[in-house]
């Protein structure tokens, strides 16, 4: 067959159709001549991956997200930058390292060298790059992954080092003596962003522990802890002052103990109150220590007040270990309690604490509570589950910890970043108050350094004579200190990584020598910092730095808002004063099919290339947009992205396939045929009107980061025109004729087609350029190659008609009801019936629905559609709802039943579809009933079946006179027929000879319908025989016997 289009197969085989598209892409350098470097700039900031580990399918979720966005605004004619970048510091790197070689600890890397250890680092970063760039590629992402950025890179680290410097010219970077978050299998403390990505549930010692009262009768504090281990360090107990305690006798034998009075019946049972008194009573009073493990430098082991103590539970008074909770070192601090450590870096006691020296702080537990139960000071013991901070790295619980670091005083501008985060436009919304915002709000100082060794070095050099310390702001600026070794370290490559750098020292004023401080930084400080390193700012590229900042958009997971999200925030308005990001969207994690997490311990991970292989790029694209708003989480299988492929993307290939077939059948070329729109069918204006307003609905949905608002409307679109659009007009591409009918059916599909793959072009690439390639530029070697060199649709308001929309709207709502009462008494499509009745919910909708009826009738296959009062379709009945009135009138429920069943008046249902109440009278009494309180049926009249919905009903005919049934059996003879043809592989536009063998029950249907028959099947005639033994043949079971048909190509 020729023509002017490329033939399409109705098999469509998705994967490879994407894989030739992607070689044409690639060969053609289409992404890189996409690019419009003279439109006004829209700024991507691609959140950096680490290629140590291998892409996953949550990492699909987050790439389409992000490309979506970028592809639509280029289109629309804007310069859009998609620089790729890669996360290579941290501790997920040292880790895979540590892993490859067997180690469990620093010790270990220490003694293998810090050099060679790095260098295994630097190797491992980019270890899966190959993969990370088919994923990219193969999902039909576009990112310029061909000049990165990478964090490990000098210049990278040297715009770190610059930002650091200004941080510390503001007094924003200081050395402190904290409670950190700690690590100790990483030997490092970490970040509260960091802490807030390992939370996971587990299960701890929920024990009551005696502290006996100094020179007291015996009497006892009742103390609460989850943590054993940090006994040994207790310095003090905290009561808040204005709380109520007492003091209790309970027991047997009888003890005396303070609790909070709240919770003393829970925790003490049968008690007798001996004295109630404030806590700021307490105050002062001395009780005995558990343990004396190391000397005291200052007053200890006595009551302070403490407003942060708690009665919701425990008892009320709270042990204090100023070394191991950040609330009890600062109490700790204001009372001059002293800090006793009695934990190494390793997590392990020291030797002082002799009974458990070099044991791990949480495998102690259980022997603290055996000295404890031994020597009568636990009171009571349990497990309690609850939420503990583990390493977001290797899953080991942390500890809180006081030792000296380094840190961001990022809380001197928390009203700043609440201030400057309002400003964002967040999706899912909520996530700007809700968890983004909450997090700002109760914002602490960054901890930024790490005991590591694969990472931006801290750039700030000590005195080891004065004391004296500077921050190094550049790389020139190291070079230039006083008697700085730095060309005796770098004669040749400069490597800013340790140990080198720590090789670099410089004269200090005093004479002495600065050397730099160990620490290398938080790598969450280095993604944070890209907008500014990525373009070595500001020691080149200020141009395209002030260009390319703030981002317009940005896209991660939900747990980067603690992260990568806050990072980013939190730098530039230290930095800048200014919000780093204009558009966010947080995506939802991945599930399984069954809605559990996907992991690889269950075995429910769905790996990308499953999904791609089998359906396809596309598929996976559109259900990630499309199964749920993009800050939920989604379900994912093969089956759940086949059914994208079913019920969309193979509705738009064969509804293309459909058009190229016919236009090629009948030589059409769009651009030398034209009706003008205002002299096209109704259908056809009807559909262009629809193509117009969805342009318009997309357009306005993408540029307020509407994922769904764009996508869905696509979807129901592309429905109608497959099911209503070409289904009306299939008659008008089949019939011999030429005329401008034709023609205008042929410039309507293809306008639609060609429009509809335009706005998909951002959403589902592959399908989108396959589609236009054929349809524009395989016919047009002027127009743009590929769809993504394309504009972006603009709507034509001129072309939309409200009014046509509306009226075939609800003839197409008319036309599902009328197909929900043939189910409901199991009456098939394809049998015809007498009349369908149609009850609507004004007046100005019967006009439109009888201009249409024609129409409906067709797709209700009725032979008359009648607009009629909803009580001509049968009789209402009204029932009580007793979930709303039982409640409310109790006794009269009965009789409120009784009246409603003497009522059909179909002016009341029509009021209480308005929200009228209606009034019925039970016991003499008049009640008015709510139209809440009402469920209102109608139930069909004889020889009726009816279907409602939202004020609408439709209700058909069910008798089946004996033309009736002729006609539905010829009906069904058509459909098995057509598709013979298709098994015998005729093509659609063969004509053929039909022949036919039955008894003489069904020689009537070709008698009386032998011209539809043929019409309808493209048979030039009908025969009754057995036919040529080389025609395709096949046998049935009709209602009416056997039948036998056989075709074969004239």
């Amino acid at each position: 067959m020729g023509g002017l289009f490329t033939e399409v197969s109705g098999r469509a085989d998705l994967p490879a159709m994407e894989e030739s598209v992607l070689k044409f892409w690639q060969e053609g350098k289409v992404f890189e001549r996409s690019i419009r470097p003279d439109g006004k700039p829209w700024v991507f900031y691609e959140g950096p991956p680490t290629a140590n580990g291998l892409p996953g399918t949550h990492h699909v979720i987050a790439r389409v997200f992000k490309d979506l966005f970028p592809r639509y605004q280029n289109m629309k004619g804007r310069y859009v930058l998609r620089k790729g970048g890669w996360d290579t510091h941290g501790l997920p790197v040292e880790l895979e390292v540590e892993k490859q070689l067997g180690f469990s600890g620093k010790q270990q890397i220490e003694a293998y060298g810090v050099a060679a250890f790095n260098e295994r680092c630097r190797e491992s970063v980019f270890r899966y790059v190959r993969q990370w760039e088919e994923m990219t590629d193969r999902i039909g992402v576009w990112m310029d992954m061909d000049d990165p950025y990478v964090t490990m890179e000098n210049d990278y680290i040297e715009s770190v080092w610059w930002i650091l410097r200004r941080f510390w010219d503001q007094g924003l970077l200081y050395q402190g003596f904290k409670v950190v978050p700690y690590c100790a299998r990483c030997g490092t403390p970490l970040s509260d962003h960091e802490v807030a990505q390992g939370y996971a549930e587990t299960e701890d010692p929920s024990v009551f522990v005696r502290f006996r009262l100094r020179d007291g009768d015996g009497e006892a504090f009742l103390v609460w802890t989850t943590t054993p281990w940090t006994l040994p360090g207790n310095v003090a107990l905290a009561v808040h002052p204005e709380v109520d305690y007492i003091l209790a006798e309970a027991g047997d034998p009888a003890e005396r103990l303070y609790v909070a009075a709240n919770l003393a019946e829970g925790l003490l049972g049968e008690h007798r109150v001996l004295k109630r008194v404030k806590g700021k009573d307490l105050v002062g009073l001395s009780y005995e220590p558990l343990y004396s493990f190391l000397p005291l430098e200052g007053k200890a082991h006595y009551v302070v007040a403490a407003d942060f103590v708690s009665t919701d539970d425990g008892s009320g008074i709270v042990h204090m270990a100023p070394a191991f909770g950040a609330e009890d070192m600062v109490v700790g601090q204001k009372h001059g309690l002293p800090v006793l450590q009695t934990v190494d870096a390793d997590g392990e006691f020291i030797d002082a604490v002799t009974p458990w020296k070099g044991m791990f702080v949480k495998d102690a537990d259980p022997h603290i509570l055996r000295d404890l139960r031994q020597r009568g000071l636990l009171f009571r013991e349990g497990r309690l589950r609850h939420v503990y901070p583990f390493c977001w790295r290797c899953d080991r619980p942390l500890l809180y910890y006081a030792r000296s670091s380094w840190f961001v005083r990022t809380t001197e501008y928390r009203d700043q970043l609440v201030a400057l985060n309002r400003r964002i436009k967040w999706v899912p919304e909520h996530v700007r108050e809700g968890r983004f915002g909450n997090w700002l709000e109760n914002n602490v100082d960054w901890a930024l350094s790490r005991d590591r060794y694969w990472g931006t070095p801290l750039p700030i050099w000590h005195c080891d004579s004065c004391d004296e310390m500077e921050c190094i702001g550049s790389v020139a600026e190291l070079r230039a200190k006083p008697e700085s070794t730095f060309a005796e370290v770098f004669p040749d490559a400069v490597d800013l990584h340790r140990p080198f750098v720590d090789d670099v020292t410089y004269r200090c004023a005093c004479g002495g020598t600065m050397k730099r401080v160990p620490e290398v930084i938080d790598c969450w400080f280095d993604s944070g910092s890209m907008p500014v390193a990525q373009w070595h700012y500001p020691f080149e590229n200020q141009e395209k730095f002030a260009e390319q900042f703030p981002a317009d958009y940005i896209c991660e997971a939900v747990d980067q808002t603690r992260g990568w999200f806050y990072s980013l925030h939190a730098i530039s308005t230290m930095l800048f004063q200014h919000e780093c990001f204009r558009n966010v969207i947080s995506t939802g994690h991945i599930l399984d099919d069954k809605g559990l997490k996907m992991s690889k311990s269950r075995g429910n991970v769905v790996p990308w290339q499953d999904v791609v292989k089998l359906h396809g790029a596309d598929a996976l694209r559109w259900y990630m947009y499309t199964a749920a708003p993009p800050g939920n989480a989604r379900r994912l299988s093969v089956d759940l992205v086949g059914a994208v492929v079913r019920e969309f993307l193979l509705t738009l290939w064969n509804t293309y396939a459909f058009f190229v077939t016919y236009a090629n059948i009948d030589g059409f070329d769009p651009a030398a045929q034209w009706v003008p729109v205002g002299e096209r069918p109704e259908m056809d204006r009807w559909v262009l009107s629809e193509l117009h307003t969805l342009i318009d609905t997309v357009d306005r949905a993408l540029s307020d980061y509407d994922i769904p608002g764009a996508a869905r409307p696509i979807e129901r679109f592309v429905g109608n025109l497959s099911n209503w659009y070409v289904r009306r007009s299939r008659r008008r591409f089949w019939k011999s004729e030429a005329d401008s009918d034709k023609t205008a059916a042929y410039l309507t599909l293809h306008e639609c087609l060609v429009t509809v793959v335009k706005l998909m072009a951002p959403f589902t690439p592959f399908i989108a350029d396959e589609i236009y390639r054929n349809l524009v530029f395989g016919r047009d070697a002027s127009a743009p190659e590929s769809v993504h060199l394309c504009d972006f649709p603009a709507a034509d308001s001129s072309l939309v008609d409200e009014k046509l929309q509306r009226e075939m709207a609800l003839a197409m709502r008319v036309v599902s009801l009328g197909h929900a009462a043939r189910n409901a008494v199991n009456i098939k499509l394809r049998q015809p019936l007498g009349r369908a009745l149609v009850a609507l919910r004004s007046p100005e909708e019967a006009v439109g629905l009888q201009r249409l009826a024609g129409v409906v009738a067709e797709e209700m296959n009725v032979k008359a559609v009648t607009v009629a009062p909803a009580a001509e379709l049968g009789r209402f009945r009204f029932s009580a709802l007793p979930a709303k009135v039982g409640p409310k009138y109790g006794r009269l429920l009965p009789g409120i039943r009784q009246a409603l069943e003497g009522l059909s008046d179909p002016a009341l249902a029509e009021g209480l579809r308005q929200g009228q109440p209606l009034a019925v009278e039970v016991q003499g009494e008049r009640i008015e009933l709510l139209a809440d309180e009402v469920e209102v049926q109608l139930e069909a009249a004889p020889g009726l079946s009816l279907a409602s919905e939202a004020g609408y009903t439709v209700a058909i005919d069910t008798e089946v006179t004996e033309d009736l049934r002729l006609e539905g059996l010829a009906r069904e003879i058509v459909r098995r027929v057509q598709n013979m043809r298709k098994e015998a592989g005729f093509r659609i536009e063969d004509h053929i000879v039909t022949g036919y063998e039955g008894g003489e029950a069904l020689q009537p249907v070709f008698d009386r319908f032998g011209d539809y028959i043929a019409q309808e099947t493209l048979s030039d005639s009908l025969a009754r025989g057995a036919g040529s033994l080389g025609a395709h043949r096949e046998e049935f079971e009709l209602e009416d016997g056997g039948l036998a048909l056989w075709i074969e190509r004239v």
